[in-house]
């Protein structure tokens, strides 16, 4: 249908160009975009030729296809009866109107009998439209409002202070002595190779002793015995998440080969491994015979560490347990009968987040760990809710830097250089920073970030920008710099190096919007200065050139610098440029 639809638009889109040229003159009153998916769906399920129009289309097409259809009903309800009526006259006054047709007479009169029927439909379309989307914002509404969702606590987030997180290395460590991922591989390493699964239960009785041996698991008294162990089935799972374990056919599993290898070496992959299970905090969770009961304390696990986290880490357990309760019994009506089902709901909760390294608790305090943070902070990115999280000042690498710079106001973007600055020499710090803005050269706004703060550091920078010379991406800010530094023997910046800049000028307007766009371009200067620029810059290996050529050409109100810039894209394409994305 799809095929279809681009094919009878592509085949309509003259002739209804024409009708909008018309329009204006002949039927003012008439909205002539409201005739467009008329003219396809007629084109679609009524007739093969778009010009021959029979009394019996204008019902098929408007009272049965347009309410289904219609993008706005009322709009088209108010609206699209004229612009039809000013279509059909259209192709009958042009000489469009094909042989076979019905006369425009008996055309518009049907049109004028089938209007009301067809308000009506529009008005019952829009009328269940609305009832859709307030179902929708109900749901929404039920969604959001759950036990363990994060956004009510957006504003107490907004009010922590800076949230400093650990170096990589040090989390890979802690995350090399975390239980549940050691027992995890223990258990999808006796799973062995391409082992049978049931369609019912997955592992037979004996097989689930066995795996209780494997993990430590106490056996327990109650049958069957398969829904009686929900801590293996979450180890299972948890197995599976860390890709531990992975389907091998329908229905067979097998180990996978890395896993005996586990704990890693590479700090990298450690930490993207538990970063893979990081959602198994869900299986913390309580899980209670009644299952209704079960989902009304659904989320406690994740209400339990964005608590700990909105009061800087740490808590009284007796304070929130009570908390809690009080949080289950608002989010569902049954969250007082599941919580009293337990002798101490949040002890699941609290295992499995300590077996995944998150929390430690010692007598009544819990607090979260460095992993926890880490953890629990991913977890509100996932759901877009943002919290101030920035690498520790020890671990922050140039490019962390950079990159968190150009995001944060300028008074704290010069604190966190600043702060980074102290615990480096100056010579060091521009090599780091210059290498970091080496690292992508598409990135143009962390290369003027390096740039800038490279620039602050005077005479002692020098050699690191005489090194970046031999970046071409570089290159023309280390000419400038030291052109300003007065360095003897140093090159002086080129056309092409001015040139670059500007490139990388427009890379960060168009980053910010077509408006900011077409303001830098207008700062080149009057139209004439423009044109004549643009028949140079395609030169210019920028890995951007195309992209910005190509947004010239669609996005600048006059057209005689769209043209250049649609001949400069010609010529940068043939000269080899990367083609625009």
């Amino acid at each position: 249908m799809t095929d279809r639809i681009e094919a009878a638009a592509a085949e309509l889109r003259p002739l209804l160009q024409e009708f909008i040229l018309w329009a204006p003159g002949n039927a003012p009153d008439a909205d002539p975009d409201l005739v467009g998916s008329v003219a396809l769906w007629h084109r679609l399920v009524a007739r093969d030729d778009a010009r021959v129009w029979k009394r019996a289309d204008l019902r098929r097409v408007l009272v049965d296809r347009m309410p289904q259809v219609a993008e706005d009903p009322e709009a088209a309800a108010d609206g699209m009866v004229p612009a039809v009526r000013a279509y059909l006259t259209f192709l009958a006054g042009t000489g469009r109107l094909a042989a076979g047709s019905d006369s425009l007479t008996d055309l518009l009169e049907e049109l004028d009998a089938v209007e009301d029927d067809f308000v009506e439909a529009m008005e019952e379309a829009a009328g269940e439209r609305e009832w859709d989307e307030e179902d929708d914002e109900d749901l929404d509404e039920e969604e959001v409002e759950g036990l363990g969702d994060f956004e009510p606590f957006a504003d107490e987030l907004a009010e922590l202070p800076t949230i400093r997180l650990r170096p990589d290395a040090e989390l890979a460590a802690a995350v090399r002595e975390v239980p549940l991922i050691r027992t995890a591989a223990a258990l999808a390493l006796w799973v062995g190779e391409s082992r049978k699964v049931g369609e019912e239960t997955l592992l037979g009785d004996d097989e689930i002793r066995e795996a209780l041996a494997v993990t430590g698991l106490p056996e327990p008294s109650g049958t069957p015995l398969a829904q009686s162990v929900p801590a293996l089935w979450n180890l299972w799972n948890l197995a599976v998440d860390l890709e531990f374990l992975t389907p091998d056919g329908e229905d067979t599993v097998s180990v996978d080969e890395d896993t005996a290898a586990w704990p890693f070496e590479n700090d990298d992959d450690v930490l993207d491994l538990w970063m893979l299970g990081l959602h198994s905090v869900d299986y913390g969770d309580p899980e209670l015979d009644d299952d209704d009961l079960t989902l009304a304390l659904s989320g406690l696990t994740r209400a339990l560490l964005i608590r700990l986290l909105v009061a800087g880490g740490e808590r009284s357990l007796p304070e929130l347990r009570a908390e809690l309760a009080e949080a289950a019994a608002e989010y569902d009506d049954l969250g007082p009968s599941a919580w009293a089902e337990l002798d101490d709901p949040l002890a699941s909760c609290v295992s499995w987040l300590a077996g995944y390294g998150m929390v430690t608790v010692e007598g009544e305090a819990i607090r979260l760990t460095a992993l926890g943070t880490e953890g629990v902070v991913h977890l509100l990115d996932d759901d877009d809710v943002e919290v101030d999280a920035r690498p520790a000042i020890e671990a922050m690498t140039a490019l962390d830097l950079l990159s968190l710079s150009a995001d944060l106001p300028e008074e704290e973007a010069d604190a966190e250089f600043a702060a980074w600055m102290q615990r480096r020499e100056p010579a060091t710090a521009a090599e780091e920073l210059l290498a970091a803005a080496a690292e992508d050269e598409a990135d143009a706004l962390i290369r003027v970030q390096a740039a800038s703060l490279v620039g602050t550091l005077g005479p002692v920078a020098v050699p690191a920008w005489r090194r970046a010379l031999e970046e071409p991406s570089l290159r023309p800010y280390a000419a400038t710099h030291l052109a300003q530094l007065g360095v003897e023997d140093a090159p002086e910046p080129s056309q092409a190096d001015t040139h670059w800049l500007i490139l990388d000028m427009w890379t960060i307007s168009a980053g910010l919007g077509t408006p900011e766009f077409v303001s830098s371009l207008h700062d080149i200067g009057p139209t004439p200065v423009l044109t004549n620029l643009l028949e140079v810059i395609w030169k210019v290996p920028h890995p951007n050139v195309a992209d910005l050529l190509e947004l010239i050409t669609e996005s600048h109100p006059d057209r005689q610098v769209a043209k250049a810039a649609k001949r400069a894209l010609f010529k940068a394409r043939s000269a080899g440029a990367p083609a625009a994305r």
